[in-house]
């Protein structure tokens, strides 16, 4: 291969698809890396962009590499940057933050005002390299396999999620079984819940959530609020719901199956506004809603990486399917099709 030239899908035009071109090696410039990608996984806001649905249209704007979860390996430094990171392993963090505004200026950089996304507002993962600024590139220990290393950061949300609240000796329920979702059963399984219900549409994806430690996977037309009290055991309501979904469905599900004074954390996004009774269903009942993007930085990476290092989550189960870049539509559309677990392009270049 031409080491000044790269493979990269790319998104040239405001229309559906993508094409495999070949681009120049990128230079990390002050405060960057540049990262050997070894793999990447397919997320559902990539699925939007090949598809070019309504919200893509309205937020890319092309030409554009795609993708943004991945993991690699150090190869260059920008001036001010370490040299000794140059074969470091590498995830990488995919919100790159102002350090400016408000949220930022106060730890919550995960919130902030001015972030730009790898494969929404810069150029993206779905490459043979990256560049990123340092600080994105998070270590990732030696075990950690590169198919693992990959989903830390869709793993991320799932870990921000779940523990946004105490776990230990809770009843949890959480709706959608996408990776996200079942990553958060594992993450609750891990912290000790007393029980863990699963609420989701795919059968296979019902499975899957029995092997991430889920105690009982429920289909929608089967799961009404008193379906999971009985099925988490508990009569008076789930003491913590996890809304993964984005189905207005879901969070009425989770307001209605959730106890007095219980908490709701919410990372689906709804595709149209959800009618809830604020009323009745949250504010007389004291229940507490919390709206969870993104990862704590890096406070999460930290929880979510001891997890997988250390044997407490295996995410091995959760990739279903693997593709090579060249093959990335195909990809693509396995992950739009609902009946996976997570997708793997496998690029890379990356050390074991």
């Amino acid at each position: 291969m031409d080491e000044r030239a790269m493979r990269a899908v790319r998104k040239e035009r405001p229309e559906p698809g993508a094409v495999l071109s070949r681009l120049p090696v990128p230079e990390p410039g002050p405060g960057e890396v540049r990262v050997r990608v070894a793999a990447a996984s397919v997320c559902g806001t990539d699925v939007s962009v090949w598809h070019w649905n309504e919200w893509a249209a309205r937020r890319v704007r092309p030409p554009l590499t795609l993708g943004h979860e991945c993991a690699g390996t150090v190869e260059a430094v920008g001036a001010g940057v370490d040299p000794r990171r140059v074969g470091e392993r590498v995830a990488v963090e995919t919100h790159v933050v102002c350090g400016r505004c408000l949220a930022c200026r106060t730890g919550d950089g995960h919130a902030c005002a001015n972030v730009r996304i790898l494969g929404l507002d810069r150029d993206g993962a779905f490459a043979d390299r990256l560049v990123v600024p340092a600080t994105n590139a998070w270590p990732v220990p030696d075990g950690v396999p590169w198919h693992v290393a990959a989903l830390l950061e869709s793993f991320g949300n799932a870990v921000h999620t779940a523990l946004a609240q105490p776990l230990t000796a809770r009843t949890v329920l959480i709706t959608g079984a996408g990776p996200t979702g079942l990553g958060a059963a594992a993450v609750a399984r891990a912290a000790g819940a007393a029980s863990v219900v699963v609420v989701e549409s795919s059968p296979e994806r019902r499975a899957l959530a029995l092997r991430m430690g889920a105690d009982a996977a429920l289909a929608p037309d089967e799961a009404d609020a008193g379906a999971v009290r009985a099925a988490a055991g508990e009569a008076s309501g789930v003491d913590v719901a996890l809304e993964m979904s984005g189905s207005p469905d879901a969070l009425r599900l989770c307001l209605a199956a959730v106890r007095s004074a219980g908490r709701v954390a919410v990372l689906g996004l709804a595709p149209t506004a959800a009618a809830v009774d604020w009323a009745e269903g949250v504010v007389m009942r004291g229940v507490a809603v919390q709206g969870v993007t993104g990862r704590r930085l890096w406070q999460t990476w930290l929880d979510a990486t001891r997890l997988v290092a250390r044997g407490l989550v295996d995410l091995s189960p959760l990739v279903t399917h693997r593709f090579p870049l060249e093959e990335v539509e195909r990809a693509i559309e396995t992950a739009a099709g609902g009946h996976a677990g997570k997708v793997l392009v496998e690029i890379g270049g990356g050390s074991p």
